[in-house]
C-alpha cells in the first residue's frame, strides 16, 4: 500500500524542516525527499513525503492539499509509483515504435 505523497507548488525558501513541521500535525513522517536540481541545488518546486501508513496519509492529502506554506498554496496528492501510470504492452496504452524519419526537417 502507498503512503507516499506528491507535495507540489512549494516555494523555493521551504526546507525539508518546513515540511516535516507541517506534515507532522498529521501524524508520524517517515522520510522527505525535496527535489532539488542537481546543478545548482535550487528546489525545483515539488517534494515527496512519506507517512508511516496509507491512511495517515490519506488525512495528510485531505488536511494539506490547499493549505499556504511560506507563500504558496500546496498541492498534495497520492503519490504513484512508476509502474502504475502506465507504458508498455501490458497496461493497455502500447504504441507501436516510430521508425527514424530521413531527410531532414520535412513537416506534413
Amino acid at each position: 500500500m502507498n503512503s507516499k505523497l506528491y507535495v507540489g507548488n512549494l516555494s523555493s525558501l521551504v526546507t525539508e524542516d518546513d515540511l516535516r513541521n507541517c506534515f507532522i500535525q498529521a501524524e508520524t513522517v517517515t522520510s522527505i525527499d525535496l527535489i532539488r536540481d542537481r546543478h545548482n541545488g535550487n528546489s525545483k518546486g515539488y517534494a515527496f513525503v512519506e507517512m508511516s501508513t496509507q491512511s495517515e496519509a490519506q488525512q495528510a492529502a485531505f488536511m494539506f492539499n490547499g493549505r499556504i506554506l511560506g507563500d504558496h498554496e500546496l498541492r498534495v496528492k497520492m503519490a504513484h509509483s512508476h509502474g502504475e501510470l502506465g507504458g508498455g504492452p501490458n497496461r493497455g496504452s502500447w504504441y507501436p515504435r516510430r521508425l527514424p524519419q530521413r531527410g531532414g526537417n520535412k513537416r506534413y
